[in-house]
């Protein structure tokens, strides 16, 4: 992709123009060529994508290989380890949510950038809610959405009622997000009072980030357009109106993951991570770096959480 299709834009916490040269990035995991650059905001700090590709061309770099999405669940030998993670990480991320709200059966709750729909299902399974999902790709053929009210399109743009949701959750969309503010807006504005939103996005601030630099899968360009550090995250959700209630120093989304992919981006310089051929190296890698794992909620490797509150 060249730099004339790309958009300039200013800073999606302050509106300011002004900035500076952060990091360059490619995209590491599907391998698709392109330098994508990512500046500071000299009014708040706060670090982004600019230029970045327009929102109409983004989908292209969403296709059936981007990791969320794919739909692969044979991998031989090895699909009961495969199925098991991807089960752990929808009960990790409920057990998150446990701690702030109860769950009962018809609690209204939406996951916004829902992919398949998979943490949505555990819930409604596993709690009897009320699930409803938005993406902007439509994944409305999965099994997994089959029993879920689906919406696709842009999170600000879709018919949501005001004061309806108990609960609403934003697992790695933030980073994604065209404009942040404003589904973050958009989140107060459905909540009920006193509802409560977690918000989970990968750290700038983390060690992940310091070893891998430029190949740290937080990264992920182009389709991350923001990348957020402590300050930076709080700063947006209490400006939106939101009462902080908690912030965690990782989150459900494995901090191992960002150890292998940072590991094989440093190698591959570029040319994209083949899943087929990694998951054998990433399982096995998985149990040497158990150690460092057990203790990764005390050593902020690569993910953070934030719960707020609507006020009242």
């Amino acid at each position: 992709m060249t730099t004339t299709t790309l958009e300039a834009v200013p800073c999606y916490l302050c509106g300011s123009h002004a900035s500076r040269e952060f990091v360059h990035a490619e995209d590491d995991l599907g391998g698709t060529p392109g330098r994508f650059r990512f500046v500071r905001c000299l009014n708040c700090n706060l670090a982004y994508q600019n230029p970045r590709v327009p929102l109409d061309r983004i989908g292209a770099y969403y296709d059936d290989t981007y990791i969320a999405h794919r739909k692969k669940r044979n991998w031989g030998v090895l699909t009961p380890l495969f199925e098991r993670a991807m089960n752990k990480l929808d009960e990790d991320k409920a057990a998150i949510v446990a701690r702030y709200i109860d769950l009962v059966p018809g609690t209204e709750v939406l996951d916004v950038g829902c992919a398949v729909g998979t943490f949505l299902t555990h819930l409604k399974k596993t709690r009897g809610i009320r699930a409803t999902g938005v993406d902007f790709k439509d994944l409305s053929s999965a099994a997994t959405l089959q029993d879920v009210e689906f919406h696709c399109g842009l999170f600000y743009d879709a018919d949501l009622a005001a004061g309806r949701f108990d609960l609403v959750t934003m697992w790695h969309f933030l980073e994604h997000d065209y404009d942040p503010m404003r589904s973050l807006a958009t989140a107060h504005r459905v909540m009920r009072p006193g509802a409560t939103l977690v918000i989970e996005v990968p750290r700038l601030d983390s060690r992940t980030f310091s070893w891998f630099g430029d190949r740290w899968p937080g990264l992920q360009a182009p389709q991350h357009t923001v990348l957020y550090d402590r300050e930076s995250l709080l700063r947006a959700v209490q400006r939106c109106g939101f009462e902080v209630v908690d912030y965690l120093p990782y989150g459900a989304f494995p901090a191992y993951f960002y150890l292998f992919t940072g590991a094989a981006f440093w190698l591959l310089k570029g040319r994209g991570l083949n899943l087929d051929k990694a998951i054998v190296p990433y399982f096995v890698g998985q149990l040497l770096a158990l150690p460092l794992t057990l203790f990764e909620r005390r050593l902020n490797l690569a993910m953070q959480t934030v719960i707020c509150r609507r006020p009242l």
